[in-house]
């Protein structure tokens, strides 16, 4: 029996991580189509709406305004809305300072998902972008975004999230930093064969016509967002040369308490897009739903937990069993090394992975139990992120 458990755990693990990179790289080169996206002339473009969401942003929120209106998007096409509401500090205040800003505020604090449906009501533009207030955007960053919207069948566009990086980095920084390079290659491999799954908040861009607004208990509703897109039959799009960039966590704690809201909306997403689980009206998008959200979301960290358990039980059952179980505990040690370290600048980034990756498994644990107690809210628990 334990044997049994230890080749499942192992094939589901490996699967997860590894094996379904591989098949999707593979898929991707040999069946995908990226296509050729048309960039448009400066008269071609449309006029579109850029939507952030910023409570008690005031330290990053003037950096963004100019940032925004910097971007090569030509002034007269390009709408920069903020929705600031329940801010107590200076966010309003600043962004009423520039001209090229609609400032939307409420006093009461109702959440991003509450804030955001009651300002996309008053979009006219046929595209809305969203990002965050702590982000910069590339400079084309736009155009590289709207020019796949010359596609009818492309409903959304998501760019990437990149973390800025250091020479020496925490945990966090480095964990994230390159988790994020991991989860880039695998949403364009995804978005080359049918389509990307999923949106990053920090940018990624609608049909204003095909947004449908997040009930408001939903806990990351950029994810839930973009896959009622794909399940409405249209192509989202993943696009690297539009990216936000962001410092990391400030803290390993602040980075546990962003993963555990995440692992949360995650398991909660499953419960929301049921119909993305009928692979005969999605085919391969199903197969790819699962295989790269669902089974982080709920089988990979139960079947690693099962993986150590089991090899310790066969551990002297043949010389294979006891490299694997040593590998194991040695794996483990490491993140408990590194969950030591945490919070210390380290030369050699690599160093961290296996804690961030222990952490990030472990986070499905915690979110799953918050979910479950209802102790998981959808109101913004902001994470503090590292000085630049």
């Amino acid at each position: 029996m334990a044997q049994s458990l230890f080749w499942i755990a192992f094939a589901v693990v490996f699967y997860t991580y590894v094996g379904y990179a591989l098949l999707i790289y593979l898929l991707s080169k040999l069946a995908g189509t990226p296509g050729n996206p048309v960039v448009s002339s400066e008269a071609e473009l449309p006029e579109i709406t850029l939507l952030v969401a910023a409570y008690n942003e005031e330290a990053y929120i003037e950096e963004k305004i100019l940032n925004t209106i910097g971007l090569d998007y030509p002034e007269e096409k390009l709408q920069l809305w903020i929705v600031a509401d329940g801010s107590t500090d200076r966010t309003v205040e600043i962004c009423n300072r520039f001209n090229r800003v609609k400032v939307f505020y409420a006093a009461e604090r109702k959440g991003k998902i509450h804030a955001v449906n009651r300002v996309v009501k008053e979009v006219t533009t046929p595209i809305i972008i969203f990002s965050d207030a702590n982000t910069h955007l590339n400079k084309p960053a736009l155009k590289n975004i709207i020019r796949h919207f010359a596609d009818a069948t492309v409903g959304g566009v998501a760019g990437e999230k990149r973390i800025a990086s250091n020479s020496q980095d925490n945990a966090s920084g480095s964990g994230e930093g390159l988790y994020w390079k991991y989860e880039s290659a695998l949403k364009t491999w995804d978005s080359d064969f049918t389509t990307t799954l999923g949106a990053a908040g920090e940018l990624y861009a609608v049909r204003t016509q095909l947004y449908q607004p997040p009930a408001g208990n939903t806990i990351i509703e950029d994810f839930v967002t973009a896959m009622k897109i794909v399940a409405a039959h249209y192509r989202f799009v993943y696009e690297p040369n539009a990216f936000a960039v962001e410092t990391a966590s400030a803290s390993m704690e602040d980075e546990w308490k962003r993963k555990v809201r995440i692992s949360a909306g995650g398991i909660q997403a499953i419960s929301l897009l049921p119909e993305l689980l009928n692979i005969f009206n999605y085919g391969w998008i199903s197969w790819q739903y699962v295989s790269h959200r669902a089974m982080r979301w709920s089988l990979a960290p139960l079947c690693l937990l099962l993986l150590l358990i089991s090899n310790l039980l066969i551990w002297n059952y043949s010389s294979f069993y006891t490299v694997a179980a040593i590998g194991q505990v040695v794996f483990y040690l490491v993140a408990a090394l590194g969950h030591l370290l945490r919070n210390k600048k380290v030369n050699l980034k690599g160093f961290f992975v296996p804690y961030y990756f222990t952490m990030m498994n472990l986070s499905v644990f915690a979110g799953a139990l918050r979910l479950l107690r209802g102790k998981q809210s959808a109101v913004w628990e902001k994470a503090a992120r590292a000085k630049k």
